[in-house]
């Protein structure tokens, strides 16, 4: 069931017992702590993992102007960009060496793909991301609304456990990556 930042919000007040939410803007003390709260912590949650769902690649556009120094090309990111996971040449996701300045990537070659985290829709959370957004949406929510340090505690103990599983269950839905390139392996003949 593909759900919405509103409800996602909803779904963790009612784990604290708070009313829900019909609007972000409704003038309600949960209405305004979900409203400042839920984008940053989305973002978060969504950087610390390469999510499936949450992974893409592209090619970059080159920009008209050079780099200051270090590099001899800058690059656009993606929008929803929210995080480099590697960068390569033509036909290849990695192996680039690259940094990231303000909005732009610069790097030597002349041209980019990069794989990267972006912001994708509500709607394509899967469960078990919902699930650990919910569970950490409550905990952050907690303070705010109910000043109980000891509730919130707790809430971010499940909070983690539930990312924990999360990430498991998205971990699990490619194939298993050889080891390249590992002296050990590579001594072994």
């Amino acid at each position: 069931m593909a759900l919405t930042a509103l409800e996602l919000c909803s779904r963790a007040l009612l784990r604290l017992g708070a009313q829900t939410i019909a609007s972000f803007d409704e003038g309600t003390a949960e209405a305004e702590v979900a409203a400042g709260l839920y984008p940053g912590v989305r973002d978060g949650l969504l950087s610390v993992h390469p999510w499936s769902f949450a992974t893409a690649q592209a090619t970059l556009p080159r920009l008209a102007g050079l780099p200051a120094a270090d590099f001899r090309h800058a690059f656009q990111l993606p929008t929803g960009f929210l995080r480099a996971l590697s960068a390569g040449g033509p036909g290849a996701g990695r192996g680039l060496e690259y940094r990231l300045f303000e909005d732009r990537l610069h790097c030597n070659a002349d041209q980019v793909t990069l794989s990267y985290i972006f912001r994708p829709n509500e709607s394509g959370f899967p469960p078990f991301f919902a699930t650990a957004l919910v569970a950490r949406l409550s905990a952050e929510f907690c303070i705010p609304l109910t000043e109980s340090t000891n509730r919130a505690q707790l809430l971010f103990r499940q909070a983690e456990t539930e990312m924990r599983d999360a990430r498991r269950a998205d971990s699990q839905q490619a194939s298993v990556r050889a080891l390249e390139g590992f002296p050990l392996v590579l001594a072994r003949g």
